[in-house]
């Protein structure tokens, strides 16, 4: 596993998901722990209400700490169904967001990563491992 991780900071992360045309959402849905900064970041900005799903799945080192994302904790989630943006830092295999969606099966989402696959990829070019500026073991 590489040591060396691509820096960014707050206002290259900020000034990119600026210039993303996003959908009309209804709500912002972030994924605990990764997704909190930046679903906070666009629930500012976008003037919506910020929910959180909290989930584990890998160990900070990358690996798979369990077979399947665990779901810890739902905080503010919204009941009746709406459009629902899905917010996540990094999306490797797929499977937080797919237990996510599974779990907000009611809504209409789109999913938005900083990094990885999704329907929206902030930086779409990068394919190491970021120093993300939220992260203080980084």
């Amino acid at each position: 596993m590489p040591t060396d991780k691509v820096p960014l900071d707050i206002r290259e992360i900020t000034a990119r998901i600026k210039q993303i045309a996003l959908p009309e959402v209804d709500w912002i849905v972030a994924v605990g722990r990764g997704g909190l900064f930046p679903g906070t970041l666009l629930a500012f900005h976008l003037d919506l209400p910020l929910g959180v799903v909290g989930m584990n799945y890998r160990h900070d080192d990358n690996r798979p700490r369990y077979e399947t994302p665990q779901v810890l904790t739902e905080k503010r989630l919204p009941t009746a169904p709406c459009r629902v943006l899905l917010v996540d830092d990094v999306s490797v295999s797929g499977k937080t967001l797919e237990a996510a969606c599974h779990l907000l099966q009611q809504h209409h989402i789109t999913t938005f990563v900083l990094k990885g696959h999704a329907d929206i990829v902030v930086f779409p070019e990068i394919g190491e491992c970021v120093d993300w500026p939220w992260n203080l073991t980084g």
